[in-house]
């Protein structure tokens, strides 16, 4: 049995509905880092563009919309971490009245957890000693493009 194509409204209507939760998600206490992580306008950006600032097809971005609900619980929830990556990356920084990419050192702490019969994983993002916010949600298991075999993730958490 085929899945129907999603249509254009049934895709706006998902991206509206995630977008204004996320907006009302705000900051959420993670009992792991027993401090909070907020959910800022770079991890929205981040669930429809890639790091390369290109947009993410529209499957991935449904993905992630439908799932986005599930990640502040996944936080609320979390005391043990499943991953960390630390990595220096260009970040965008406002100095002197203008954004400027400089390199920083990022870490990337994982999460995962079942919810409701879904197997998600959570990303934070933190640069340096900042403070930690949401970056990714990602359904557990991804195929890979080449093989068409089920794996976890990519090695690159910031496009993730």
């Amino acid at each position: 049995m085929l899945n129907k194509p999603m249509t254009e409204a049934q895709f706006d209507e998902i991206k509206s509905r995630a977008e204004s939760f996320y907006k009302s998600c705000g900051k959420v206490f993670c009992p792991y880092f027993n401090e909070m992580v907020s959910f800022n306008a770079k991890g929205l950006y981040h669930l429809k563009f890639n790091s390369s600032h290109l947009a993410r097809t529209r499957e991935e971005q449904f993905i992630r919309f439908k799932l986005i609900y599930l990640a502040p619980e996944v936080i609320r929830l979390s005391r043990t971490l499943q991953g960390i990556t630390h990595t220096k990356n260009f970040e965008l920084f406002k100095t002197n009245n203008r954004t400027e990419r400089v390199l920083k050192t990022v870490s990337y702490y994982e999460f995962i957890a079942i919810l409701e019969n879904k197997r998600v994983r959570v990303v934070i993002k933190q640069i340096e000693n900042n403070p930690k916010y949401f970056w990714s949600i990602i359904p557990f298991w991804k195929t890979d493009k080449v093989t068409f075999q089920r794996k976890m993730h990519s090695p690159n958490l910031e496009n993730d």
